[in-house]
């Protein structure tokens, strides 16, 4: 992927050393090339024989302190959701303000909505996604290319028993309702993979997760995206304090830094930990190479919820934000609205998604540096918002109008808000213009005209796609 030579991670596990493991009792329950090692139960005294084994380098355990306290973890993301079952209310429409308050739409209306781009969703469960009208345009379209439980160690994702959150996750990125919702990257291809069990909090669900990562770097996915983190356990010795989340500590952060590390784009919540005492953002978003994704309402302003960075090292976490409070998705047949930054999270992802199409050798690092740049924020930040809000027209546009490629021409429209004409200032001729409502529906087409007449436009927002010789033009334009 992007040129990434192969290394020892790339390597399987040594299967003679697996077989060892076995032969001395211990069965091994997980492994990860990554991280070239392997999982097994093991008591004190098995500890010692385990770190006598002369191909065995270190023997590290989950347990972070001797005292057990059983109790259930806290959940990881909002519970809230409202199923909006009239549908009649909505349109491309009930997504359009997430979808425009991080400036997605130009790359939309450019044509690119994310098309040959794969994506992993890693989550805790996908039921409907195999029978509900919202993802029916994915079937149709051969977008789901694969689906694996590493929980179960089966391909049964679609079980109505699950948790639910995989499917809004999806449906926030890949969801389709004609008229009625679209999302972030809706032409995008999915490999479905769960890793998480919902019922329990255990440290295992951190290798099932690194597990799945690796397939996805198997299948030569593009993305990643997870909303799900992890701070605390069923069981107290597992739990992580403030300063391991430094990037480095937790498995799945070790895990989520190699992924991006071989040219993968990951995004995590940051987490809903904002309002609890601890307020801190959780692993795997604090790794520096992750994509640590805030939760914003629809006026900008932090969610309550949203978990505060840095990490433990000072390293400004979240990376960026988008909304998460009262975030439209889909499940079934239907539009839901859901809260947290497991919402927030697919939205940027389909938004890289839609960039990755748009600059396919644009290199992933520089890809995160540009889109923490052009956040509302930038260059300063926020404990709870990162680089404030991303843009991902002004990405867009910014690599556009720096590119060698482009020539160095001018546009401009005026007024703007507008009341009667529109008026388009360009050094080229112009041969041919669009204009879409908020709804992206083309209204108009003309040819040749530097002045168009909207005194018959509905108050509201709109979008002019403007051909000239050797570029395309995107304007936002607000009719009075």
């Amino acid at each position: 992927m992007l040129g990434i030579p192969l290394n020892d991670q790339d390597a399987p596990i040594e299967q003679s050393y697996i077989q060892n493991l076995q032969n001395l009792g211990f069965t091994v329950t997980d492994y990860s090339k990554w991280l070239n090692g392997a999982a097994v139960n093991a008591t004190p005294a098995q500890k010692i024989l385990l770190q006598a084994q002369s191909y065995v380098l270190s023997v590290e355990s989950f347990a972070r302190n001797n005292s057990p306290v059983l109790k259930t973890a806290p959940g990881k993301w909002k519970d809230d959701a409202s199923i909006n079952k009239t549908l009649t209310n909505f349109n491309y429409g009930s997504g359009a303000a997430q979808i425009d308050q991080v400036n997605i739409r130009p790359l939309h209306l450019a044509g690119y909505t994310g098309t040959g781009i794969s994506i992993a969703v890693i989550d805790a469960g996908f039921p409907t996604v195999n029978t509900g009208t919202a993802f029916s345009r994915l079937w149709t379209g051969n977008h789901i290319k694969a689906a694996y439980d590493f929980v179960t160690k089966t391909g049964d994702i679609y079980n109505t028993t699950l948790s639910t959150h995989g499917t809004v996750v999806l449906g926030t990125i890949g969801g389709y309702l004609q008229d009625t919702f679209v999302g972030a990257a809706p032409d995008a291809d999915f490999y479905l993979y769960r890793s998480e069990n919902a019922t329990v909090e255990i440290p295992e669900e951190e290798l099932y997760w690194i597990e799945a990562a690796e397939e996805a770097d198997r299948k030569g996915v593009e993305i990643i995206t997870s909303s799900l983190g992890y701070n605390v356990f069923d069981d107290s010795r597992y739990n992580y304090t403030y300063a391991n989340m430094n990037g480095n500590t937790s498995f799945i952060a070790r895990g989520a830094g190699i992924a991006a590390e071989k040219g993968i784009f990951v995004l995590a919540a940051a987490g809903n930990s904002g309002q609890q005492p601890w307020h801190y953002l959780l692993t795997p978003s604090d790794n520096a190479k992750v994509f640590s994704i805030g939760s914003v309402d629809a006026a900008g302003n932090a969610s309550g919820f949203s978990s505060f960075g840095p990490n433990a090292l000072g390293v400004v976490k979240p990376d960026g934000s988008t909304q998460g409070t009262g975030t439209t998705t889909v499940y079934d047949n239907a539009t839901l609205t859901v809260n947290g930054t497991s919402i927030a999270t697919p939205i940027a992802a389909g938004g890289v998604a839609c960039l990755i199409q748009a600059f396919p050798t644009m290199d992933r690092e520089q890809m995160r540096t540009k889109l923490r740049q052009t956040a509302s924020l930038y260059p300063s930040h926020s404990d709870q918002t990162g680089y404030g809000i991303l843009n991902f027209g002004s990405l867009y546009n910014l690599v556009l109008n720096t590119s060698e490629m482009v020539k160095k021409e001018k546009l401009s429209i005026f007024p703007n808000p507008v009341k009667s004409i529109l008026n388009i200032a360009s050094e080229q001729e112009i041969l041919s213009l669009e204009i879409y409502d908020n709804l992206g529906r083309l209204i108009r087409t003309s040819n040749r005209q530097k002045s168009i007449k909207v005194e018959d436009f509905a108050k509201g927002t709109y979008y002019l796609k403007i051909q000239v010789k050797d570029k395309v033009f995107y304007e936002k334009f607000l009719k009075e």
